[in-house]
C-alpha cells in the first residue's frame, strides 16, 4: 500500500479498528447522552480506569474485598454494590462494562458481558491462554456491529506510537525484516503458596480464586499488584502476558501483524507452579501487502537484544523495540523514536500534515466514545485478541519445547499436538468460560 494512501485510510483498519455500534444506549443518540457503566474490580488499576470513566453515570460497583468496596461506593452513593461479578452482571440497566480483576478473571468477566450485549474495557491482558483469546475473538466477532471493545493498553492512544508508524511504513529504515521487543523486568519463581490463616473478613477468597483450581488463601498473591499474581500459572501469564501485552503492541501495530506461521520458545526449566523467570520466544510471521516475511523476538526476565548502537543505550535499555530495514534501524518506547539511517533517507518523505494519522481523544475516550456512536476503538477484541493469542502461543511452546509450525485456522500446532494441552486452561467445577 502506499504510504499516503495508508496513512489516510489503512492506519486504523490494519490495527485492527472496525465500525462499531452501540448496545442498550441506542446508536445515534448524544454522544453527550451517558453510558451506565458497571466497575468490576475497584482497587489498583480498577480504581484509575474509574478514575477515567467517571464522567459517565457509574451504576453498579464490583469487588471481592469488601473494604474497597466500601470506599468507592461512598464515591458513587447511587451505585448497586456486588462481590460477584455475576451477580452484577445481572443488572438490567447496564450499558457498559470495565474490567479490572486479577488477570485470570478477565477473559471470563469480558465474554459474559459481550454475550450479554455489554460494552467491555477490559484490562490487559483479556486473556491468560490462546484458547480463552480466541473465544473473546470469536465472540466480539458476533456482536462487532453493537458493543464496542478495548483492552486496557493505553499507551497505543499515545502520539509516540503513530508517529513511529508513519516512519516505519512510510519507508524511513527501508524494507524491514526483523524486530526485537524486551522488558528487563524480572520476576521470581517458586512455588504455590502456603496456606495463611484465617482469611480474613473483608476478602472473598472463593471469588478471588473464581475459575482457577483451588489454592489456600495467602495475601502474598495480589500483595503488591499484578507482580504477586501473574507469575502463577493458574493466575496469570508472567511477563508476556503482562508486560508483553503493552510492549508487543508496538510491534504489532507498527509492522501490522496477525497470525503466525511458527513459534518457539526457551526459559528457564519449566514449572508446574509458576511462569518462567527468564523467556526468548521468535515468532515468524507472513508477509502482507506492505512488507515481507518477518520475524519478531521478545526478551524479558533480563534478556535483552544486542544494542545496535550506543546512541540507542537508554536508561540501560530496560525495555524496547529495534525495527531492522535494509535501509536503517528504528529504536522506540512507550516516550520517544530514534532512527539510524544507513545511507541519507532521501527514499523517504515525511508525511504532510494532513496525512498524519490523527491522534486519539484518549484510550479511556475511544472507547466511550465508540459506545455511543459508530467510532472506532483502537484495541478492539479482533486486534487485542490477537495480539494476545500471539503472546500466550510463545507460553505455549516454551512449555511444550519445540518449535511450533501454527495452523492459526484450526488453532493447532501441526507438528506438536502434544502442545495443545497447553493452549486451554481447566477450570474449576461450576465456572463456564462462554456464560
Amino acid at each position: 500500500m502506499k504510504r499516503r494512501s495508508f496513512l489516510k485510510q489503512g492506519t486504523l483498519a490494519g490495527a485492527g479498528f472496525m465500525i462499531l455500534k452501540s448496545g442498550l444506549l441506542a446508536r445515534g443518540n448524544s454522544p453527550n447522552e451517558k453510558l451506565n457503566i458497571a466497575v468490576i474490580g475497584c482497587g489498583g488499576r480498577g480504581g484509575s480506569n474509574l478514575n477515567d470513566v467517571q464522567g459517565e453515570n457509574i451504576v453498579a460497583l464490583c469487588d471481592i474485598n469488601s473494604k474497597t468496596l466500601a470506599e468507592t461506593a461512598a464515591r458513587f452513593p447511587k451505585a448497586r454494590t456486588y462481590a460477584d461479578w455475576r451477580k452484577c452482571l445481572e443488572q438490567q440497566d447496564i450499558d457498559a462494562v470495565v474490567c479490572s480483576t486479577t488477570d485470570h478473571t478477565h477473559a471470563f468477566v469480558a465474554n459474559w458481558a459481550m454475550n450479554r450485549g455489554k460494552h467491555v474495557y477490559c484490562e490487559k491482558p483479556i486473556a491468560i491462554s490462546v484458547q480463552e483469546a480466541r473465544i473473546l475473538r470469536e465472540t466480539f466477532a458476533k456482536n462487532k456491529d453493537k458493543i464496542a471493545t478495548q483492552m486496557g493498553t493505553q499507551i497505543h492512544a499515545s502520539d509516540n506510537y503513530r508517529r513511529m508508524v508513519e516512519l516505519i511504513r512510510g519507508g524511513a529504515i527501508g524494507t524491514v525484516n526483523s524486530a526485537h521487543v524486551w522488558c528487563s523486568r524480572v520476576p521470581t519463581g517458586g512455588s504455590y503458596l502456603a496456606e495463611v490463616t484465617p482469611i480474613p473478613a473483608h476478602i472473598n477468597w472463593d471469588l478471588w480464586l473464581g475459575p482457577s483450581t483451588h489454592h489456600p488463601y495467602n495475601p502474598e498473591y495480589f500483595n503488591g499488584g499484578c507482580l504477586g499474581w501473574n507469575r502463577f500459572w493458574d493466575f496469570g501469564a508472567g511477563q508476556i502476558g503482562d508486560m508483553g501485552s503493552h510492549m508487543m503492541d508496538m510491534a504489532a501495530y507498527l509492522l501490522d501483524l496477525k497470525s503466525p506461521t511458527t513459534c518457539e520458545a526457551q526459559g528457564t526449566p519449566v514449572s508446574t507452579d509458576t511462569c518462567p523467570e527468564w523467556l526468548t520466544a521468535t515468532w515468524e510471521h507472513p508477509a502482507n501487502d506492505w512488507r515481507p516475511a518477518i520475524k519478531v523476538q521478545w526478551y524479558d526476565g533480563g534478556k535483552k537484544p544486542g544494542m545496535p548502537s550506543p546512541i540507542f543505550s537508554r536508561d540501560n535499555a530496560f525495555k524496547g523495540i529495534i525495527v531492522y530495514g535494509d535501509k536503517g534501524i528504528l529504536y522506540g518506547d512507550y516516550d520517544f523514536r530514534v532512527v539510524m539511517p544507513k545511507g541519507d533517507m532521501t527514499q523517504y518523505k515525511a508525511p504532510k500534515k494532513e496525512d498524519l494519522i490523527p491522534e486519539s481523544p484518549g484510550h479511556h475516550n475511544e472507547w466511550i466514545n465508540a459506545c455511543k456512536t459508530d467510532k472506532k476503538t483502537s484495541c478492539n477484541f479482533e486486534y487485542s485478541g490477537t495480539l494476545v493469542e500471539n503472546n500466550m502461543l510463545a507460553l505455549a511452546a516454551y512449555r511444550a519445547g519445540k518449535k511450533l509450525e501454527w495452523d492459526s485456522t484450526n488453532m493447532k500446532a501441526a507438528n506438536c499436538p502434544e502442545a495443545d494441552q497447553h493452549l486451554h486452561r481447566n477450570y474449576r467445577d461450576g465456572w463456564k468460560l462462554n456464560g
